[in-house]
């Protein structure tokens, strides 16, 4: 489907371009035979992601020895993940079995701020839980005093505040005219995305967009280098083999995590402009926006040890109270 044939569609859906309120969102209608098989494979995995995300804050709300720093900014990181997805998967699906590949303006601004929002609030969770993770191996005997309940309260609403700011920085944008191509080649939008839309000078925009881009992209990022460059020298100095195993493997989730999400950042945004290619973009986009939440809650508990003794614990108290309701409803 050519932009042309999708401007003419926008015009005759929505009538005149200069009150438009339309545009056309072309996720995968290049490929219309894989449509169908798309919209069941990503309804599975957003099942699969607010399920495992849901889990994991029940889980941690249902059993005491999970309520510690570590899994309070993991429930913040879920809560997080199911958010950023049902931004995304919903209308993405909608428009898989929907025969005009539209969203209204009003939702396409929406998707960009709350892209937005939640993009740099992650980068900061990300960084609170890595600081977290420094100061139990680099300083385990002030663990409590750094990581107190009020510090870590804290660090989780200083996250969620510079991603508010971050949304308001570019909020001017919404005010400024259309003129087209009504075409979003993307599967949902993201800043720059929307950027070709506006007929204004959007020089002002773009550098707002790059000094935060350094302060809720770099700037994190750095942190989280700097932290894990202290921790490998701190456990490359612990004397056990078996105590470096156990050192790394506390982090090892975390990291996993880490170079999942600011691996497929720093290729999108970094790479020369020679190797830019549409089709490449989405899969990125897919992979952070949909498979990145799915796998979060499985990186961090599939093989942590605590989490499948908080699942035993649960499942025990629950049967026993299954079994307690039983006697009493025979009696």
């Amino acid at each position: 489907m050519t932009r042309m044939r999708m401007t003419q569609m926008i015009k005759t859906v929505y009538g005149n371009p200069s009150t438009v309120t339309g545009l056309s969102l072309v996720g995968f209608s290049n490929h219309p035979p894989t449509e169908i098989p798309l919209f069941f494979l990503f309804s599975l995995v957003y099942l699969a992601n607010c399920f495992g995300n849901t889990a994991v804050i029940t889980l941690v709300a249902l059993d005491a020895s999970l309520q510690t720093p570590m899994y309070f900014f993991l429930c913040h990181l879920a809560f997080l993940n199911i958010f950023f997805s049902t931004i995304v998967v919903p209308k993405m699906l909608f428009n898989l079995l929907s025969s005009r590949k539209v969203i209204s303006y009003d939702l396409c601004l929406a998707q960009t701020y709350l892209a937005l929002f939640l993009g740099a609030t992650e980068c900061f969770l990300l960084t609170a839980m890595t600081l977290e993770r420094y100061v139990a191996i680099c300083c385990p005997l002030r663990y409590r005093l750094l990581v107190s309940w009020p510090a870590c309260v804290a660090l989780a609403g200083g996250a969620w505040a510079t991603g508010f700011l971050a949304l308001v920085l570019p909020l001017h944008s919404a005010i400024l005219p259309l003129c087209g191509p009504y075409v979003v080649d993307y599967i949902f939008c993201e800043v720059p995305v929307p950027l070709h839309l506006f007929c204004a000078d959007t020089s002002l925009l773009e550098v707002m967009m790059h000094v935060g881009g350094v302060g809720t992209v770099l700037v994190p990022f750095l942190l989280i280098m700097a932290s894990y460059l202290r921790i490998l020298i701190a456990v490359m100095r612990i004397d056990s083999v078996q105590g470096r195993v156990r050192a790394f493997s506390t982090c090892a989730s975390h990291l996993t995590m880490v170079t999942l999400y600011y691996g497929t950042g720093l290729i999108r945004y970094m790479r020369p402009k020679s190797l830019y290619s549409a089709e490449g973009d989405k899969l990125m986009a897919l992979f952070y926006a949909v498979l990145i939440p799915m796998l979060s809650p499985f990186i961090y508990s599939l093989r942590n040890k605590e989490v499948k003794g908080a699942v035993r614990r649960v499942i025990e108290r629950h049967k026993k109270t299954k079994t307690s309701d039983m006697k009493v409803f025979r009696h």
